[in-house]
């Protein structure tokens, strides 16, 4: 067994549910629509068809919405209603339909291929939103549209995603989304830094873009992954991705945050997913892939640390260049 099959053996044991439950043990054991999906890729890159099947068994079953296609965001265990928001996180259900279409290819399931479309299809129905000239990715169907201006994720911008529902689904709004998104973390970047937010507003009539009011204006958890899916995608040139570098490489440790209007840093470091992330933009492509041992993963890790270290790892593994 190679050493990402040995990881994704170890995560299951640690992280998932006999069920196909993925658990977030870092936020109260609940799950979410991003951990499924994520987690589905992962078993497809092990080539884990029975742990693919409990996870989408699982998701679909528990999370699936009864008017689309779209999943809801969160699981709570312990709650009287454990699926009491009925909202989607729209980089849960990209992950989702991404790793169903690709299940559907290396296991001819046509199955997984018509759900992963459906997916696709709601997406581009319910999701994109006008904002000026662009096309906005909203990050969920309720909560993000004010009268003047649009709330986004930017780190909802699946990029590799967003090539194969292409395919799936042919329309030219995703070609569209991917240039509108790289456009978007072209402009917004703000601070010493010159990196994006977590969260970011973007007004209707204008596209004038701005940290979002009512969020820190920091570049932190959430906008930690936006240089996993530029690597992912191949773009290793892109400004969000070498700023991101600039600012992990300018201290050791580097901090698990900075706010973009005060300049101040996190009191504390940056988590080992995140450094992992910080190691996959150092690269520039051109390093070997890391796998954690099964050892690590069941000692050192939790949820959120050890799944942005594995999606690094295959990031770098499916998008490297030879060197010279």
């Amino acid at each position: 067994m190679d050493a990402g099959r040995a990881a994704w053996a170890a995560f299951q044991a640690r992280f998932v549910a006999p069920d196909g439950r993925v658990i977030d043990t870092g936020n109260g054991g609940i799950s979410h629509s991003e951990g499924q999906g994520w987690a589905m890729l992962l078993a497809v890159r092990a080539d884990d068809r029975r742990g693919f099947d409990r996870l989408h068994a699982w998701t679909r079953r528990t999370l699936q919405r009864p008017r689309d296609a779209l999943h809801a965001w969160r699981f709570r265990p312990d709650a009287a209603m454990p699926v009491d928001d009925p909202n989607n996180a729209t980089d849960g259900d990209l992950c989702i339909a991404w790793a169903l279409l690709e299940a559907g290819q290396r296991w001819g399931n046509a199955g997984h291929l018509a759900a992963g479309a459906a997916i696709g299809r709601d997406l581009l129905r319910l999701l994109v939103r006008p904002a000026a000239s662009f096309g906005v990715l909203l990050p969920g169907i309720q909560g993000f549209e004010r009268t003047d201006h649009l709330v986004v994720n930017l780190s909802y911008y699946v990029f590799p995603a967003f090539r194969l529902l292409a395919q799936a689904v042919p329309d030219a709004a995703w070609a569209r989304l991917a240039a509108d998104g790289l456009t978007l973390l072209r402009l917004a970047r703000f601070g010493r830094w010159q990196l994006p937010p977590d969260w970011l507003q973007v007004a209707r009539q204008d596209a004038a873009l701005a940290p979002a009011a009512g969020w820190p204006a920091r570049f932190s958890f959430d906008a930690v992954r936006v240089p996993l899916w530029l690597a992912w995608a191949g773009l290793w040139r892109e400004p969000a991705l070498l700023q991101a570098h600039r600012f992990w490489t300018a201290s050791a440790p580097p901090p698990a945050w900075v706010d973009l209007e005060t300049g101040s840093t996190a009191p504390y470091p940056a988590l080992p997913g995140m450094v992992a992330v910080a190691r996959l933009a150092a690269s520039d492509g051109r390093t070997g892939p890391f796998h954690p041992s099964a050892r690590e993963i069941v000692e050192s890790f939790d949820y959120y640390s050890t799944m942005l270290i594995l999606l690094s790892a295959w990031a770098l593994q499916e998008n490297a260049t030879p060197p010279g």
